[in-house]
């Protein structure tokens, strides 16, 4: 009989990220040839990818010995990254200070709050810049701060390292070979970046592609309002300045919404508004994919928290006129097709 493990010594399995697996989506777009799959990272203890980004971000400033421990924490978020800050300085025994703006998730910033965590809102600029906002704030607190420091999600190289050394290669480890495309989220770029690296490294013959909304400036696009968290930026990135998606899809909001509607609906999975924005590219894409491809998209994170903007029916025709117009469009075989 195998002895029990020493209670000791285990591992913290509830400090590091964890594996998480890959499902097909066959009911998603049934017309399709491809195979389609998603890599289910909101089953991450944080409930997004961002737990191995802020695993990674705070593994490497300890190392670095650029964070004490007992030290304090400070980071502009949108809401995932600070979910994942917030339980990972907890049981770090770090103190974390999120900055947050008007547009944050509240499920989010409570979220944050029951792990400890300090919330600040930010109001929003007469610019309504609301990412520039949030990162000056972050440097007046680190300035009135004795000792405290940020992650700087934005530019620090161990954002993209934990999907370059994790997401990447268990995404191909799950499939026995590498997807033909990968479909990526975007906002600081970090997932983007560590999956490109992986493939140059590897010399997968997979199509990158870069999931952007409407509204973001991120790769040469057009600034303007948007409404929903977590997709997209109001500023170049750092790390956005090394990435170079093989393609970058543009998604409005108002498909966003239907993404996540669609996919809740077909394949009974629960997602974010960013994961709906990459059913809606892949959607958009179809008649690109052809027979035999694995086609592989990232579930960012799970939608919960989303229940009161992007799931509630009054919210959508309230908030995005547009996308309350396109909720009956869920019932066509592919409501992203171009007409």
């Amino acid at each position: 009989m195998t002895p029990a493990p020493d209670v000791a010594t285990a591992p913290e399995l509830h400090l590091a990220p964890i594996p998480t697996p890959t499902t097909r989506l066959p009911r998603l777009f049934p017309a399709t040839e491809a195979t389609l799959v998603m890599k289910l990272d909101s089953l991450q203890l944080a409930g997004s990818t961002k737990e191995r980004t802020a695993h990674a971000l705070l593994t490497g400033m300890l190392e670095r010995q650029e964070l004490a421990t007992g030290g304090t924490v400070v980071e502009s978020t949108s809401g995932n990254l600070g979910i994942a800050l917030a339980r990972q300085c907890a049981v770090r025994g770090l103190t974390f200070v999120a900055v947050v703006d008007e547009r944050a998730n509240q499920a989010a910033c409570k979220t944050m709050l029951a792990f400890g965590a300090t919330v600040e809102v930010v109001p929003t600029p007469a610019d309504g810049n609301r990412l520039r906002a949030r990162r000056e704030r972050v440097q007046e607190l680190l300035a009135a701060t004795p000792g405290a420091v940020t992650t700087h999600q934005y530019g620090n190289p161990d954002n993209p390292r934990a999907h370059h050394f994790g997401t990447m290669p268990e995404l191909v480890h799950s499939l026995g070979r590498a997807p033909s495309r990968l479909y990526v989220a975007m906002s600081t770029t970090g997932t983007l970046l560590g999956c490109q690296r992986a493939i140059a490294e590897h010399g997968w013959d997979t199509e990158l592609v870069g999931v952007d909304a409407e509204g973001s400036v991120l790769f040469g696009g057009k600034a303007g309002e948007r409404k929903l968290p977590g997709l997209g930026a109001g500023v170049v990135t750092e790390l956005s300045e090394q990435a170079t998606p093989d393609r970058v899809v543009r998604v409005s909001e108002a498909d966003m919404v239907l993404g996540c509607r669609v996919l809740a609906q077909r394949e009974g999975l629960l997602a974010g508004a960013s994961t709906g924005a990459i059913v809606a590219a892949v959607g958009a894409d179809l008649q690109r994919l052809a027979a035999g491809e694995v086609v592989a998209m990232l579930m960012h994170d799970g939608g919960a928290p989303y229940l009161p903007t992007v799931f509630d029916d009054a919210w959508v025709r309230s908030e995005l006129p547009d996308a309350g117009r396109g909720l009956a469009r869920a019932s066509l075989s592919n409501p992203f097709a171009t007409v």
